[in-house]
């Protein structure tokens, strides 16, 4: 499902950040530089390693054409690069010269946010380089930046443990203890979690710190409705203070990395440990998912960089078995049309789906019409056969016709027959499911309901997997179970079992 496809093992000293662009990583270090790496085969360009910073380099990021790199150190400087030839392209220095720890981009380039040990903020306009707005938290050093898919307003995270949230007027919209023991590092997912109400958006914000947690957190801010922010959750699994926490490039993965020199792999909707990962050393500290693919870097205190890579087919079966798809097909998103595809063994169809935006909607409406001349799946050769049939070779060339035409049809009724049975789900799932028959975890109906020591019931193999994966707190109330003994709710399956007899009629 996951494997290291390369380690780079070039810096002197730690490795502090990695970044991903569209066809390049970058790297920085303890050692005074940033690295900047070819993503076709991990090579190091002409121009690397990009040298000016006199102390240590914190952090490093792509402006989101992935033209130009910034870096930021504890010389109180962030300087903005030319990923093609590795000029330097300006130097701006911390208004009050404190060591610079975070830098990060507005999703629309126009601003690049950098903060420093002594609470200060600035927002520099990228283009002219000039310093447009600055402000400060009370207390800490900010050592953690990351703004919101819109662009809307960016949050920062400070070595006293508060995340802060500003407009891009920099203007304070909520501050919150967040981590006890300061925090380290927060990324918003890139995929909204939903719609809401009125065209509200709520996105998934994570954070990590030296509490030893990974918390998420679900976001949302408009001019109408104002600012909110909601703790959801807590992750577990690390032992030690979490360094650095990143979402993938779908919003359907997140990645940890500890002091205790683990990464940690979880899918985002179940909350579940996918991979851990323990072939760094020393500290992990640093981890990045790269755009629209499945590469993963993390970096270490132990001086390099290890690449990752999954495979998608096993991902996608793996997140459809822990329940990954949303209950209702018609909410699916271009992302759980494809990872069903791929659990129903058509992979090679997630690209065209993907090319035609079919989503869960789109998916329900497909007719066997629409798979041959929208999507072109089916490419029938049928008529051309009264003009093939005149001689030995004709025949052998109607024999292999025969067959692509036949695979063809083959491919069309798998799809049409896997369509049909979602269909049917759908039906029998908008009758009203009564709360008490959906599993807390899956939120699908039980076939097995256990009871567990918080007095809830869910899901036998869901519950077993959440205990599984080092979660001894209580899906529901996140307290500690104060046992992981599960007891079958024979009472409650009879009750649904009742129930489907009634409404498969």
């Amino acid at each position: 499902m996951v494997k290291l496809i390369h380690t780079l093992a070039d810096h002197s000293d730690d490795v502090n950040c990695c970044a991903f662009s569209f066809s390049l990583l970058a790297t920085c270090s303890l050692d005074k530089t940033i690295r900047l790496y070819s993503l076709s085969d991990f090579t190091e360009l002409p121009h690397s390693p990009l040298k000016f910073h006199t102390y240590a380099v914190h952090c490093c990021c792509f402006s989101p054409s992935g033209h130009i790199l910034a870096s930021c150190s504890t010389d109180g400087t962030t300087v903005l690069w030319n990923t093609e030839n590795g000029q330097t392209l300006a130097v701006m220095e911390q208004p009050s010269g404190s060591p610079v720890r975070v830098c990060q981009f507005s999703p629309d380039s126009t601003c690049l946010a950098s903060g420093a040990a002594d609470g200060t903020v600035v927002l520099w306009n990228a283009q002219s380089y000039k310093l447009y707005r600055c402000g400060s938290v009370k207390d800490g050093s900010l050592v953690a930046c990351a703004f919101s898919p819109n662009g809307s307003f960016f949050v920062t995270g400070s070595s006293c443990g508060d995340l802060t949230v500003w407009d891009d007027k920099m203007r304070c919209l909520h501050s919150e203890k967040a981590h006890d023991f300061g925090i380290t590092c927060c990324n918003f997912s890139s995929q909204p979690v939903s719609g809401g109400e009125q065209g509200l958006q709520f996105f998934r914000l994570a954070s990590c710190g030296q509490d030893c947690q990974v918390k998420i957190w679900v976001v949302s801010f408009t001019h109408i409705f104002g600012f909110e922010l909601k703790y959801k959750s807590m992750l577990s699994g690390h032992c030690a203070p979490v360094l650095a926490c990143a979402f993938s490039h779908d919003g359907q993965m997140l990645v940890s990395g500890s002091v205790d020199k683990s990464v940690i792999v979880y899918d985002t909707n179940t909350e579940n440990i996918l991979h851990t990962l323990t072939q760094h050393t020393r500290y992990v500290t640093a981890c990045a998912f790269a755009p629209h693919t499945l590469l993963l870097a993390t970096g270490s205190m132990d001086k390099t960089v290890n690449i990752w890579q999954f495979d998608l087919e096993t991902l996608c079966q793996a997140r459809s078995s822990e329940g990954h798809l949303k209950q209702f097909t018609e909410d699916w998103s271009e992302e759980d049309v494809s990872t069903w595809l791929c659990a129903q063994g058509l992979k090679d169809l997630v690209g065209i789906f993907k090319k035609n935006n079919i989503d869960g909607k789109e998916l329900l409406n497909l007719t066997k019409e629409s798979l041959a001349d929208d999507l072109k799946i089916v490419l029938t050769c049928w008529t051309h056969w009264g003009l093939i049939c005149s001689g030995p070779s004709d025949v052998l060339l109607l024999s292999s016709t025969q067959m692509s035409t036949t695979e063809s049809l083959g491919l069309r009724s798998k799809v049409l027959r896997k369509i049909e049975e979602l269909r049917t789900r759908v039906k029998f799932l908008s009758s009203e499911i009564p709360d008490e028959f959906i599993c807390p975890i899956t939120r699908e109906l039980m076939k097995d309901p256990v009871i567990a020591s918080d007095g809830y019931s869910y899901e036998k193999e869901a519950m077993e997997n959440w205990i599984r994966t080092k979660k001894r707190t209580s899906p529901m109330t996140n307290l500690v179970l104060p046992s992981v003994v599960l007891t079958p709710n024979r009472t409650l399956k009879m009750a649904i079992n009742r129930w489907l007899e009634t409404h498969q009629k």
